[in-house]
């Protein structure tokens, strides 16, 4: 199983009921589009195993799931911490000028006069808008991702995104 083929998509955090339900933590927005996704590729140090979703619903800020084959309380709490991820194939193609987060990470980063800034380390949700975080060595910029603004072009054939930033803040 290759990494870069799949996406950590959220995490079983709890069990919900006596009949093999479990809570899910779900990185998915709205949270409840997890449940789309089947089959899970769950993880746990370095174990995998693939389950399928046969059902679930949205339970206010969490994520219930009926998974295949697990059909009591104990089975639900042996996947307790276990991560959820999905093949990036399962996704639907981003439409042009958006991109998966996923996608962005790992990226080089340069101004627009070819000043290299460091590697899109992750981003942060802040309402406004998305922020990379880009590091380089010990620096960390926090750069707004504001298409057409802050961020000028993204290749993610070549691996780099141009940014209208200056390199000293």
């Amino acid at each position: 199983m290759s990494g870069g083929d799949f996406l950590n998509a959220g995490e079983i955090s709890g069990v919900f009921g006596v009949k093999g339900l479990v809570k899910v933590f779900s990185f998915t927005e709205p949270r409840e589009n997890i449940l789309r996704y089947s089959p899970w590729i769950l993880r746990k140090n370095n174990q995998t195993k693939e389950i399928k979703v046969t059902g679930g619903q949205r339970q206010g800020n969490t994520v219930v799931a009926e998974l295949e084959g697990i059909a009591d309380r104990d089975a639900a709490l042996a996947l307790m911490g276990w991560e959820i991820l999905i093949s990036k194939q399962q996704l639907p193609k981003p439409r042009p000028g958006e991109y998966y987060w996923a996608d962005l990470i790992g990226l080089t980063v340069k101004t627009q006069e070819g000043v290299y800034l460091g590697v899109v380390d992750h981003l942060l949700e802040t309402g406004a808008n998305d922020v990379l975080v880009v590091i380089d060595g010990e620096t960390e910029r926090l750069i707004p991702f504001v298409q057409q603004h802050t961020v000028l072009s993204i290749d993610l054939d070549t691996g780099l995104m141009v940014v209208d930033w200056d390199p000293d803040f």
